[in-house]
This record gives structure tokens, sequence and C-alpha cells, in this order.
């Protein structure tokens, strides 16, 4: 896994204070926009070595997808 993969990881795994803070980070550290987080976040969870690296968080955003799509 890249570095930019392990940093979108830690990014999703943190908690938020606030509406906006997550996406004001995702600008400032990542220097991407929201949509675009999103879009790699979302292929980097079929990654298995993304779960590897860190199960609890790919599992999760496995779940609330798998949940989402079921109500479609």
């Amino acid at each position: 896994m890249s570095a930019r993969d392990r940093a979108l990881l830690a990014l999703e795994r943190r908690s938020w204070a606030g509406p906006g803070a997550k996406e004001r980070a995702i600008r400032e550290e990542l220097g991407i926009s929201p949509v675009r987080f999103y879009q790699q976040l979302n292929a980097l969870i079929d990654d298995e070595r993304a779960l590897r690296e860190d199960p609890v968080t790919v599992n999760r955003l496995r779940r609330v997808r798998d949940a989402r799509r079921g109500r479609r």
C-alpha cells in the first residue's frame, strides 16, 4: 500500500468534532476534494492490502456500503 492509501485510511479512522471538519481536513491534509477522497476510499476498501492494514476501518466501511446497496 502506498503512503497515500495509508493517509486515506488514517483520516477516515479519526472522529470529527463538528460539521465540515472532516471535509476541511481532507482539503488541507490530502490536498484533494471530498468527492475525490470518497472515490479513492471506496476503491481502496476493495483492496485486500487495505484490509490487512486496517481491518476495523475497512470492515466498517464495507458494512456501511453493503447496507446502502441493500436499501436501493
